[in-house]
């Protein structure tokens, strides 16, 4: 009686831990791996592929053939330096015309100028000449000058006004001429301001094919994304041809590792919760001997995904533990869910075994209104 009493205050008053256990395990770095592929296809000159090493970000890993395309920019660069000496001679031939074009119109004020003054001066000298030709001819009629007088004072007016009407000829000969100069320059700049703008546009077309052949060049350079460790290489040897889109390798970034539990849905679902203590022992490495990683759980997540719920863990450090905490490293999960009494353990599987058969002789028949339900078996 006594030995049915101990048992009973265990088997009902006792505590055992319940765990849900994940046989799909491992160990991931808290940043998603980088893969490393490459964006074009060729073959392969240069490889720096070596599994575990440390890279940093822009290094390059692979080379790809990419001679045809570099003698295309060497060629392309070699054209568009000689464009630099052409456009500065034309801007410099623009500028001179255009020095040239300011002085011959100081040059033309100058002279219409000179015109307009001379043109005063013989207009001046030709009213004067009329002015005496006048007096002289009012004298012979009142018999005070002679004949001859009056006709070489009216000859001389004549030649006076003769004089400004040159003169004026002159200064609309000069404007004339200044005007189909200063139109012969403005077109030598105009076209010489059209050939500077087709020598841009050539430059212009130039550089944009040396940055594209420098874009085609740079991408058969497969550089590493981010920082970190090589995990995963794919068989690349010099000589080989890789295809476009073919996966190269992988890039571990440098973070803190954590582990990944997969749990079936009814196991995980409101039954693991974060904050809850777990282990994980490692598959190559006898916990009898290494121990276990202890962890606890930090997120779960709400949707399955491919039939499993996963959950994150963060790893509980322990300086003396001989496991290398390498990503990837898989193992088997144990998540301490609750504590209960064996009572209960034992109710509970009596419940499921008795709700199992219950389930299975039920049977599904659909009613003359097409809708399937659900009945039990006689």
């Amino acid at each position: 009686m006594a030995l049915v009493a101990t048992w009973s205050c265990w088997f009902f008053l006792a505590r055992v831990t319940v765990i849900e256990v994940a046989e799909t395990a491992r160990l991931e770095v808290d940043q998603a791996a980088h893969g490393v592929e490459a964006a074009v296809g060729g073959r392969v000159t240069t490889s720096h592929l070596v599994l575990g090493q440390d890279v940093h970000a822009g290094d390059v890993l692979v080379e790809l053939d990419a001679e045809p395309f570099r003698l295309a920019l060497d060629q392309e660069k070699a054209k568009q330096a000689a464009f630099a000496p052409q456009v500065v001679a034309l801007t410099q031939e623009i500028e001179a015309e255009e020095r040239a074009l300011a002085e011959q119109r100081g040059v033309t004020q100058a002279r219409l100028d000179e015109a307009d003054a001379r043109r005063r001066e013989a207009e001046t000298a030709a009213d004067l000449a009329d002015t005496e030709a006048l007096r002289a001819a009012r004298l012979f009629a009142e018999n005070l000058a002679s004949q001859s007088e009056a006709q070489k004072a009216k000859a001389e007016a004549e030649q006076k006004r003769a004089a400004a009407e040159g003169t004026k000829r002159s200064t609309a000969r000069i404007e004339a001429e200044q005007r189909a100069a200063e139109t012969e320059r403005r077109a030598r700049l105009a076209r010489l301001r059209a050939d500077l703008a087709q020598l841009e546009g050539l430059k212009a077309m130039s550089s944009a094919a040396v940055q594209q052949l420098e874009y085609e060049v740079e991408r058969r350079a497969i550089r590493a994304p981010v920082s970190g460790r090589l995990g995963e290489i794919a068989p690349v040897r010099v000589g080989g041809v890789v295809r476009e889109g073919e996966r190269l390798g992988a890039i571990v970034p440098t973070g803190q590792v954590q582990v990944i539990g997969e749990f079936l849905p009814a196991a995980a679902i409101g039954r693991i919760r974060p904050g809850q203590s777990a282990r994980m022992r490692p598959d190559g490495f006898p916990w009898t001997q290494y121990g276990a990683l202890e962890a606890r759980v930090r997120r779960v997540a709400n949707e399955p995904r491919s039939g499993q719920i996963r959950v994150e863990l963060d790893l509980v450090p322990h300086p003396e533990s001989l496991i290398p905490m390498q990503h990837g490293l898989p193992g088997t999960l144990e998540v301490e869910v609750e504590r209960a009494s064996p009572a209960s353990l034992v109710f509970r599987a009596a419940g499921r075994r008795l709700a199992a058969p219950t389930m299975d002789t039920t049977s599904r028949t659909e009613s003359s209104d097409g809708r399937t339900q659900a009945t039990p078996s006689p």
